[in-house]
């Protein structure tokens, strides 16, 4: 199995991207996810229950046979590129629209190592990692559904946009029940 490294990149640790690394969590299996740069002691505590934690950045651990999924990358991800690499290394952050190509300007242009997108559309942290396994697994992106926008019903009344691309699995959109009550509570 590869290893799925989350390089934390948000100053703090907020419930969002909590609920994200848990969903990644149950994705790939907490034997198979690393949070790299944490440096908060409380934070190290809660990602230990999901992960591998390390305070060093992905930077500092000089993996061999690793990439970095990042949008802005000329060559995409395919199964037959895949079998190249033990870990796929994320920017763990939490998506700004339009996009301010974080993974680029704080990982890829830093890590002399390969670089991978999955598409151009932005995709959150816990489908990202859902796509790229399964590309890793044989499935090529082309032959993944996928839909854009995904609107939540907040109420009777209310709903939200969410601007990013989600795998769709069995015709709904890959995102967590819990994300879905965040979003009605908040």
């Amino acid at each position: 199995m590869k290893t799925f490294i989350i390089e934390h990149l948000e100053p703090e640790l907020g419930e969002w991207a909590l609920i994200e690394y848990r969903h990644i969590s149950e994705i790939v299996g907490k034997e198979n996810l690393w949070f790299t740069n944490i440096k908060n002691n409380q934070d190290i505590k809660l990602l230990e229950k999901l992960g591998k934690v390390f305070s060093q950045s992905a930077r500092e651990l000089a993996l061999k046979d690793a990439c970095i999924l990042d949008p802005e990358a000329s060559q995409t991800l395919t199964p037959e590129n895949s079998e190249n690499f033990s870990y796929f290394i994320f920017g763990g952050i939490l998506g700004d629209y339009p996009p301010k190509k974080r993974t680029n300007n704080s990982l890829t242009r830093f890590l002399p190592i390969h670089s991978f997108n999955i598409g151009k559309s932005q995709m959150s942290t816990d489908n990202a990692v859902y796509v790229v396994k399964k590309i890793a697994e044989g499935t090529p992106l082309d032959k993944m559904p996928f839909k854009e926008n995904v609107e939540i019903r907040l109420n009777s009344i209310e709903s939200t946009i969410l601007p990013y691309k989600y795998a769709l699995i069995k015709n709904k959109p890959l995102i967590s029940k819990e994300l879905i009550k965040y979003l009605k509570e908040h």
